[in-house]
């Protein structure tokens, strides 16, 4: 465990070294020509029509055990000089501005303690398909750089494996949580508008779609579901909705849908999706995403080739507002304290674990829609350029999201 830890963090390096500096020192067309492949899209053979039976296509799925990445739980941390019988942070009860001073960004545990187990009763049932973001991030002129990643490959599936260990856990108190392997596009394929960039991604949801029909053939039919994915993985989410979910019976079964870190336009995506923006933290049957900056950011690299790109009416999507959920209140737009951060993703100094900070992160919505996290906050090496905590959308409210996951499903429960 300590050594998958370390191997995640290396990875978030890695991302800073490939993706950061060249989107920070390099024009946008020397970012192009070191990570958009030079060659032209080759379709990849069909997937056999039963590939998703076997367990070796999936990160994670029932059976696994303790090698399921998204299975992870981190420990909680606490302060030294923290009153001993001050209640445990909760929606009702957060932690107080007192854990951490004013204006400070210092999220360093002080000591931990093993999270509490939560009593089976206490959780509804329900299961999670959680589809991971982009791990293969080829280099022209040091790597082979295709258009997919090949199953099998080992950097990209290393990396994956550690994406669900510090994203899909946040899920984990699902008793099924199914994350599938699948050719995903590569890294340039989101940095081009060439036709080959949208091919790669429409064949990397071709795997999606054959894994999300096994999961459903396979989870027991009366039971909630709740889809979630990041970045890439997001993408392809909001795709099975339109495609597999919307105006079918599937549709009544869907609990929540976090396609977090994924632009959707509320003008030209928002009204093509089956499921409006969750409005409240008790609001089922509906979207909740977000996108996080500093509040000293500069979002045009993302956000310009965004607004160019047509929108699921096929129009621009232009310069409107995205869709922004607070994670911390779990409701549409608005904004929360620090205070109210039940804990923060962060690793220990020797990376051999992690520890959920609370009271270090506040959220808010800006009117673009952007979700602005205060000054920017020491949580790792992998911020994009312009302030941008792309890979840290969800361990920043790590532990907010895992209760308001359940918070849904007791919703979507309680409305039957």
């Amino acid at each position: 465990m300590a050594r998958k830890f370390l191997y995640f963090i290396v990875f978030l390096v890695v991302l800073v070294v490939v993706a950061g500096f060249a989107l920070s020192i390099w024009s946008r067309e020397a970012t192009e020509i070191a990570l958009v492949p030079r060659g032209e899209f080759v379709e990849q053979d069909a997937l056999a029509r039963n590939a998703y039976e076997d367990p070796d296509m999936w990160y994670s799925r029932p059976g696994i055990g303790t090698d399921d990445p998204s299975r992870y739980q981190p420990a909680i941390a606490e302060d030294e000089e923290a009153d001993d019988a001050s209640p445990a942070p909760s929606p009702e009860n957060p932690a107080t501005e007192a854990s951490l001073p004013e204006g400070s960004a210092d999220l360093t545990p002080q000591t931990t303690r093993r999270a509490e187990i939560v009593p089976a009763e206490d959780i509804p049932d329900f299961a999670v398909f959680f589809v991971h973001p982009t791990s293969y991030i080829p280099v022209n002129f040091r790597d082979e750089v295709n258009w997919n990643a090949a199953l099998g490959d080992e950097q990209a599936e290393l990396r994956a494996r550690l994406f669900l260990r510090g994203l899909a856990s946040a899920f984990n108190r699902a008793d099924e949580i199914w994350a599938p392997k699948y050719r995903q596009a590569s890294v340039g394929a989101f940095l081009t508008d060439r036709d080959d960039a949208q091919k790669a991604i429409d064949a990397a949801y071709r795997d999606v779609e054959q894994a999300f029909a096994y999961f459903i053939e396979s989870v027991d039919d009366e039971r909630p579901i709740v889809l979630a994915g990041h970045s890439q993985g997001s993408l392809h989410i909001l795709r099975l909705l339109q495609d597999r979910v919307a105006g079918t019976p599937l549709e009544d079964r869907i609990a929540a849908v976090y396609p977090i870190g994924w632009p959707i336009s509320v003008e030209h995506d928002l009204p093509a999706l089956p499921f409006p923006v969750c409005g409240s933290v008790d609001q089922s049957a509906c979207i909740s995403t977000w996108s996080s900056f500093a509040d000293d950011n500069d979002p045009s690299f993302v956000m310009e080739r965004y607004s160019m790109t047509p929108g699921f009416d096929e129009q621009p999507r232009g310069d409107g507002p995205i869709v922004c959920v607070n994670p911390i209140t779990g409701s549409a737009n608005g904004s929360a304290p620090a205070s109210a951060n039940l804990g923060t993703l962060i690793p220990e100094e020797d990376f051999s674990s992690a520890s959920l900070v609370p009271g270090g992160v506040p959220a808010r919505c800006d009117e673009s829609g952007l979700l602005l996290i205060g000054d920017p906050p020491e949580i790792g090496s992998a911020v994009l350029p312009g302030n941008n905590y792309h890979v840290y959308d969800i361990p920043l409210f790590w532990r907010n999201l895992q209760q308001n996951v359940v918070s849904r499903v007791r919703a979507w429960e309680a409305a039957r």
